[in-house]
Formats: structure tokens, sequence, C-alpha cells
């Protein structure tokens, strides 16, 4: 059945969008803004894929994928944080630097197949529910991951101490100084956090959706993730269903092409940005009127009035 497989194929194309999008979330939520996303994609995934020919694990591939795309954070944060560099340009000059040092790194990988990709498997019980077990949990480990990350950060902000610290950091970060909490280091950590989750992301694309690496084969999917940030209004859950609509549209692109329609390779690989653009010219007029800008000191560096 085409609409159960490409039910099927938009949770698998989505959660690396998801992870990216989630640890955005946290990001933004802390008052910084990461535009890095793309290049912390492309480091995870050659990480991971370098780590995973050279060792055949796929645990340590992740975890590899993770701590690179995690260093890559820890500078955007020190720059952005203690040096005070314009996050905006801070963001987008390390795209450019990570998509020429991932092309460095794996230019001897170009082309190599992965040696093993992340098996599916099903959740017992579950996976026998009609149509939604075969969807959601006839899936791989990180996508159960993504479940997990989605319920457990959406408890985290919403209904913590430790969330109330997070969204007090992004909205009044003066106010969370007063009350005790390090502004700077609680932004340090999310950063860095949020960094490791954008390598996850990558390492999802190398070791599932395209498992084989090919220099910037991130096409963009860490652009769309900071999208999905904006359109699901900063909350977890609401992340997960825009991710799940683009992953939707890049898996029927793909659908399309294996029935044989009669539409131009091109515009089919188009649809999931062209879908990007009109979804946020959607949200933006739904919102205009209700002040949906984000934290309201996102971009904005705190300096402690002791310094």
């Amino acid at each position: 059945m085409i609409l159960l497989a490409t039910l099927t194929a938009a949770v698998a194309q989505g959660t690396p969008l998801l992870i990216t999008a989630l640890g955005e979330i946290m990001t933004q939520r802390s008052g910084v803004l990461n535009l890095g996303l793309e290049g912390m994609m492309l480091i995870g995934a050659a990480a991971s894929f370098i780590a995973l020919v050279n060792t055949n694990s796929l645990i340590l591939a992740v975890l590899i994928g993770a701590l690179c795309s995690g260093l890559l954070a820890l500078v955007h944060a020190f720059l952005s944080i203690t040096c005070r560099v314009h996050q905006v340009i801070c963001g987008l000059a390390l795209n450019i630097f990570a998509g020429g040092l991932s092309g460095y790194l794996g230019k001897d990988y170009n082309g190599i197949a992965a040696p093993k990709v992340l098996p599916s498997f099903r959740i017992p019980l579950l996976a026998d529910i009609p149509y939604v077990g075969e969807i959601f949990f006839h899936q791989n480990l990180l996508v159960y991951l993504s479940y997990a990350l989605v319920i457990g950060l959406t408890y985290m902000i919403f209904h913590t101490q430790t969330g109330l610290k997070l969204r007090a950091c992004g909205e009044n970060p003066a106010a969370a100084y007063s009350m005790g909490v390090d502004v700077n280091r609680t932004r340090y950590i999310y950063v860095v956090l949020g960094g490791m989750l954008a390598g996850i992301g990558g390492s999802f694309l190398i070791l599932s959706t395209v498992p084989s690496w090919v220099e910037n084969m991130t096409g963009g999917r860490g652009w769309i993730a900071l999208a999905i940030v904006t359109c699901a209004m900063w909350k977890p859950g609401a992340a997960m269903v825009a991710a799940y609509v683009f992953g939707g549209v890049e898996a029927l692109a793909y659908q399309l092409q294996a029935v044989s329609v009669n539409v131009s390779p091109v515009l089919l690989k188009m649809m999931p940005y062209a879908a990007t653009v009109v979804v946020l010219v959607a949200v933006s007029i739904a919102n205009r009127d209700k002040g949906a800008a984000g934290p309201e000191a996102l971009t904005t560096p705190f300096v402690a009035e002791d310094n």
C-alpha cells in the first residue's frame, strides 16, 4: 500500500529533522540562536561514517558523531556567549567551516557504502496495532530515541524547575540571574546539548537514510530543522508533527519516483524545500498578531551586573 509505505517513510525521513530541531529548541529556549545546524549535522555525519568504517560499531559511530558536533557547538557557545560575537554571523561562519572540514575529512570515503546500517525492529504488542504499529513501531533505535526525547523534553521544559530556569534564561536572563541562575553556564550547556543532537541527526542520515558518504549530503536539512523550530513555536510535541510533515513530503517525492510518475526529478527533490517556505509563510501569517517571535532574549548576550 503506497499510503502506508509513505507514512512509514515519513517517520524515518522526519527523524533526523526532529532530533536536530529538538536540540535547537533547547538552545533557543536558553536565549542562543544556532544557525550552524547544517554544519553540525555534516560534521556528525562525517565523523559517524568514518568511525563506522574504521570500527564497524554503530554505537561508537553515533557517539563519535554526537561528540564531534558537540565540540563544534562548544566553539559556537564560546564565540557567542563568552566573546559575544553576533550569533547570526557566528552560526553562518561555522556552517562554512564545517562544510569545508567535513568535505576534507570525508574525501577518502566518497562513494563508499556503509558497512552496516541501523536495523529496524518491531516492538512487541505495539507493532501489532493495525497501521499505527507498522508506521511507528517498526523502526530503528534512533527513531525510538526521538519519541523518548519528545516526551522527556516536553516534561522537562514545562513541568520542572530545570525547565523553568531554561525558559527564564531565554525570556528574562536578568531575572533568572537575580534568582541565582548562572545564565551563561546554562546557555553553554544547552548550546552543546543542541549541537550533540544535531550530530545525532547527521548520524541518522548516514546510518539509515543515506548510507554512503557524499560531500554536503545533508542537503539543507539543517535549515529545515531551523524552520521546524519556528513552525512548532518552540514546543517539542509540535516539532514532532512538523518534522513528520516535512519527512512525509520528502517520502512522497521518493514514492512518486518509484511509481514512475511523469514529473521532473528536480521538481520532486524541490518539494520538501518548497513546503518549508509555504509552511513558514502560513505560520507567520497565522501568528502575526500573537507576538510569536520566540524567546524574548533570543540572540541577546547576557552580562552579569557584578562584572
